[in-house]
């Protein structure tokens, strides 16, 4: 990064309600526990959904392995992530001799449980579980494990027409989706079984959306109005990433996506005076950190 185009002293501030959740922060503070005892550990999938702490990770020895060659690394443990897993795949482990540790977050653990009596019902009733999520997204394929593969995913309401609304409609919601996004979903429904004659009495709707990432979008809102540019940090990969920087957005145009600091343009703040520095429930605090060092150094 060259150059210096600030012309001012900037006052950086960091948001300190970003950063990991406590699902998170409890995966990853089991997984240096283990690689403190020098165990040969496995993390189902990337530990978090940001490259630069999935990195820090592994130069410490959490290597990361795909569902498909569970069976290829025993005598090992294999740690499940805060995301949680499908029922398959703790037998997949049981099965071939593999310990798992098991990180699930607490709140995820809740809404498979929740999800899993919600389709014994629904067996019973010939109704229909309807989860808003993003497809093959970690969490969603744990949550449709609960029903036997038999969930109906969608992603937005454009989608809505995949649910058959003559049917008991049971509607459950990813963790870390938008609340109002599932408020319109659910409305959306309702009107859709209204029009169609449907018995409203039928539809159950669920917002399993954890607080404490609902919480922060408005938090976030009212960060980012507080200053003149916004840099928002976040893996590529990350759903809660992408709904809260929108948010940002939304308060500040001036609000810019980074993963690391050499992703920052120093252009970005010629004309300001205050910069937040902010980021999803998978960044970590020192990123952050180093992100606002970085910004200092160029003023």
């Amino acid at each position: 990064m060259k150059g210096n185009f600030v012309k001012r002293p900037l006052k950086v501030e960091i948001d300190n309600y970003s950063g990991f959740c406590y699902g998170v922060i409890r995966a990853i503070e089991t997984a240096e526990k283990e690689l403190e005892k020098n165990s040969v550990l496995f993390s189902l999938g990337e530990i978090v959904h940001n490259n630069v702490e999935v990195n820090r990770l592994k130069s410490k020895g959490l290597n990361t392995i795909a569902h498909e060659n569970i069976g290829s690394v025993k005598p090992a443990k294999i740690l499940i992530r805060a995301h949680g897993e499908p029922p398959e795949t703790y037998e997949t482990a049981k099965n071939a001799g593999i310990e798992i540790i098991d990180c699930t977050c607490p709140v995820v653990l809740k809404l498979q449980e929740r999800i899993k009596r919600a389709y014994e019902e629904a067996k019973r009733c010939n109704g229909v579980i309807v989860i808003f999520g993003k497809k093959r997204h970690a969490e969603v394929n744990g949550l449709v494990g609960q029903t036997e593969g038999n969930a109906v995913v969608i992603e937005n309401i454009d989608e809505v027409n995949q649910i058959d609304c003559s049917r008991p409609v049971f509607l459950f919601s990813q963790t870390t989706k938008s609340s109002e996004e599932f408020e319109e979903l659910r409305n959306v429904i309702v009107s859709k079984i209204e029009q169609s004659g449907g018995d409203l009495a039928s539809f159950k709707a669920f917002n399993t959306i954890c607080r404490q990432v609902s919480g922060r979008k408005p938090h976030l809102e009212e960060f980012a109005r507080k200053h003149d540019i916004i840099v928002f940090v976040s893996g590529k990969q990350s759903s809660n990433g992408k709904v809260l920087y929108q948010s940002c957005k939304n308060a500040n145009p001036n609000s810019y996506f980074v993963e690391q600091a050499h992703d920052i343009n120093p252009e970005w703040f010629s004309e300001c005076n205050t910069v937040g520095v902010c980021g999803a429930t998978s960044t970590p605090k020192w990123l952050m950190e180093d992100i606002a060092g970085e910004i200092m150094r160029l003023s």
